[in-house]
Formats: C-alpha cells, sequence, structure tokens
C-alpha cells in the first residue's frame, strides 16, 4: 500500500501551528486557572473528572495531546479549514475567558 504524500499548504501550515500554540495557550492557562480557583473552574465535566481523577498536569497534557494529534491527523487528510476554523473557536472559547479571568483574578 502506498501512502500518497501530504500536500503542501501555507495555510494548512499556519493552520496547524496556531492551532497547537492554541492548544498549549489553553492547556498552559488552564492548568493555572485550575490551581488559582480550584478545579471546580473548569467547564468541561469530562476534563474536569479526568483532572480529579489523575492531576491537572496528566489530564491537560493527556487531553491537548490528543487535540493536538487530530489535528495533525485533519492535516494529513488535508481539512486546513476546519484547523483553520478549530483553531479561532479555540482562541475565542478557551484561551480568550482564561486571559480574562486571569487577568481580572490578579
Amino acid at each position: 500500500m502506498v501512502i500518497a504524500p501530504v500536500p503542501r499548504s501555507l495555510f494548512g501550515i499556519g493552520a496547524l501551528i496556531a492551532f497547537v500554540i492554541a492548544q498549549l495557550c489553553d492547556g498552559l492557562l488552564t492548568y493555572i486557572g485550575v490551581h488559582t480557583f480550584g478545579q471546580g473552574i473548569e467547564a468541561n465535566p469530562i476534563l474536569s473528572w479526568y483532572i480529579v481523577a489523575f492531576g491537572a498536569g496528566a489530564a491537560l497534557f493527556a487531553a491537548k495531546g490528543l487535540a493536538i494529534a487530530c489535528a495533525v491527523l485533519l492535516y494529513r487528510f488535508a481539512h486546513y479549514r476546519t484547523i483553520g476554523a478549530l483553531t479561532l473557536f479555540y482562541y475565542a472559547m478557551a484561551v480568550q475567558p482564561w486571559v480574562s479571568l486571569l487577568i481580572l483574578a490578579r
């Protein structure tokens, strides 16, 4: 079985890099938020349960690692616009709220 090479796309590479940065920012900000406000601040009930069961570091590492692996799979199949849309979603719905909350908590 021959696997076709991944088509090169500047938009695709940029979207993937932006997505990875969004995931890293969300993971770091969530970690800080959970340690600042407690586990109950996490809005995702599944992730919240994993934080309780395995600790914030392990749970966030696994969740963000899975998200990045899925994005790489989307990249492999040239779903660049999907990665771009997910990136915008993460910045708007995860990164920005954490930044706002942590700034207000100062």
